[in-house]
């Protein structure tokens, strides 16, 4: 049996992948924060990097739309995400965060601005923060990933993180 404290700490998490706030999740969301980060990087929508993002983003979405989207209407709502993050996590954590793997991949891809596949802490806090993560949070959580200490992260760091970041307290 989940917890309903861990239930709430997964329920916090639908605000960053509600990027317009209306209380559900849908495609949209996706293409949002996709185009939100090729703004950021000025990174052109049309280029590989631009088109790999939005790949990234509508595989994300199909993802999420397989493991919560339970009544088949293309929105997630708060009690599907938690229901379905819940059974996700509970079942295998790693699993959750290879759905987002290629947009996560993607968005590296576009901070990554001397194709080392890397990216530093700085553009690790910008990526976050366009994704409407809290600027203390994305301080600490772009550390953090950066557990060699060398000032950049990248996929090995940022893919396992992100299953675990489902699994703490904020």
């Amino acid at each position: 049996m989940v917890s309903t404290e861990y239930e709430r700490r997964i329920a916090a998490r639908f605000a960053g992948f509600d990027q317009d706030g209306n209380g559900t999740i849908d495609r949209e969301d996706f293409s949002a924060a996709a185009k939100a980060l090729l703004a950021e990087f000025a990174v052109p929508a049309r280029s590989d990097k631009g088109q790999a993002l939005y790949s990234g983003a509508e595989a994300f979405w199909q993802g999420m739309a397989g493991i919560a989207d339970r009544d088949g209407d293309q929105r997630i709502s708060r009690q599907e995400f938690v229901t379905g993050a819940v059974k996700r996590l509970r079942d295998n954590p790693d699993r959750f965060a290879e759905i987002a793997r290629p947009f996560l991949h993607a968005a590296l891809a576009v901070a990554d601005t001397d194709g080392d596949g890397r990216i530093d802490i700085a553009d690790t806090v910008r990526v976050l923060r366009v994704l409407h993560v809290p600027a203390g949070v994305a301080e600490a959580t772009a550390a953090a990933l950066d557990a060699d200490g060398d000032g950049r992260v990248g996929e090995a760091d940022v893919v396992p993180a992100f299953a675990r970041y489902f699994t703490v307290p904020e």
